[in-house]
């Protein structure tokens, strides 16, 4: 077997760029693109939230990345299923019933999304060794939320250019989504010829659990799971709800509360100081956690992942259009988002640690998708009930649980951190 931690300045950047491409494209480029197709936002709420459905069910099948094949065939064959899902959705925006077609083009990319995410968040445990799996969190999670941003970024200005072009938000976005298809044909074929072919017949053999519902009994008997499966769900409360409504908030006109931004207007924000804000929060909460340890930095990194959205609670009420202001708080929204959220993937690693790494790793991150998913598919409704200003404050005041519960979950407070000797 190929030794652990080869070439992984290579390939975790792109594997994890193109997990998170899929991710964004499903829950939050639609929601855009919806948006500008003229859904409501009650029902962009809560069909896009139903997104998150497999992401929420993964745990159902994520034994079977386990039993059956390797890692890297799996995420391989899934990467290829997004790209057709994604050409689906572009071909299919024309068309009287693109609301339904495109919904179900986006389940499929969803479902493949998910397993995609179990295969390589598998791959990633098994080829580093647990030093090498702290230092490389804040590449890994850099490395995602770049991708994100692209979606939110460089997809939506493209998407907005073509507006203004064609004068025709359907044609605009069916060329869009074709064109990000190829693009996630593009990052399949670039995996294939750089992640390496670490399992051996003998290593598949050796990790894979004795039977299906041996791998769930052994991750609901870890210790104190209720309250670790509380904190996960409760984590991203806040973030759950805000990112399914910024978009809409600042693409509404004035008189409904929004910003009365462009498309492409957004698009330029969240794609170049978005960027670079993320990428440096994420690579940070990396270096730190792996310096001084989980225990030091959880406090910090929470909080850095939600008092940033008060920001937007005062854009709503003073409904300032600057864009500095705009701009000056997606900067310390998406640089607190980065930080908080190395965190939260080093206490999911935790969770998962011991044998069926994959399959408790898959199972950790359903319940953070539930925790998505839920809030999310009620955001639209509140936002109607309470307006811009009082829907944001809703979403710092939804920060409190996760704060409460720091003090009664445990986990060892050097855990993350790299040994002295070892090299970066």
């Amino acid at each position: 077997m190929i030794q652990k931690d080869k070439r992984a300045w290579a390939w975790i950047p792109l594997l994890y760029f193109t997990q998170g491409l899929p991710y964004v494209l499903v829950v939050t480029v639609s929601v855009i693109m919806y948006k500008k197709l003229g859904v409501s936002n009650e029902d962009i709420g809560l069909y896009t939230s139903l997104l998150y459905l497999p992401w929420v069910l993964k745990p159902l099948w994520s034994p079977f990345i386990d039993l059956k094949s390797t890692k890297r065939n799996w995420f391989l064959a899934m990467q290829l299923v997004i790209s057709i899902a994604l050409l689906g959705v572009g071909l299919s925006l024309p068309t009287q019933m693109f609301f339904m077609t495109t919904l179900a083009c986006f389940w499929m990319a969803a479902f493949a999304s998910a397993t995609n995410d179990i295969a390589s968040d598998g791959y990633y445990m098994l080829g580093l060794t647990e030093k090498k799996q702290s230092f490389f969190v804040g590449i890994r999670s850099t490395f995602y939320r770049l991708a994100m941003v692209t979606g939110e970024g460089l997809i939506v200005i493209l998407a907005g250019f073509l507006e203004q072009k064609y004068g025709d938000n359907t044609k605009a976005w069916s060329i869009t989504m074709t064109a990000t298809a190829f693009l996630m044909l593009a990052l399949t074929v670039s995996n294939f010829f750089v992640t390496p072919k670490y399992e051996s017949s003998e290593a598949i053999a050796k990790q894979k659990p004795k039977g299906f519902w041996e791998v769930f009994a052994s991750f609901f008997n870890k210790p104190n799971i209720g309250i670790a499966l509380t904190f996960i769900l409760t984590y991203r409360l806040g973030e759950s709800q805000l990112v399914k409504m910024v978009s809409p908030f600042l693409l509404d006109p004035l008189e409904k509360g929004g910003l009365g931004y462009s498309t492409e207007q957004l698009g330029t924000i969240f794609g170049t100081v978005g960027v670079i804000f993320l990428s440096l929060g994420g690579i940070l909460g990396g270096i730190l956690i792996s310096r001084d340890g989980l225990k030091k930095w959880m406090l910090p990194m929470v909080l850095s992942l939600n008092i940033p959205n008060i920001l937007y609670a005062i854009l709503a009420f003073t409904k300032t259009t600057s864009i500095v202001a705009v701009t000056t708080t997606v900067i310390f929204e998406k640089f607190g988002y980065g930080f908080g959220f190395a965190a939260f993937l080093m206490y999911l690693i935790y969770i998962a640690e011991g044998k069926s790494k994959t399959s408790h790793y898959a199972i950790a991150t359903g319940f953070m998708a539930l925790g998505m998913m839920l809030p999310g598919m009620i955001s639209g409704y509140i936002q109607q009930w309470l307006g811009y200003g009082g829907f944001f404050i809703w979403v710092v005041i939804a920060s409190l649980p996760a704060l409460f519960l720091l003090k009664f979950i445990t986990y060892p407070a050097d855990f993350g951190k790299k040994t002295k000797n070892t090299d970066a």
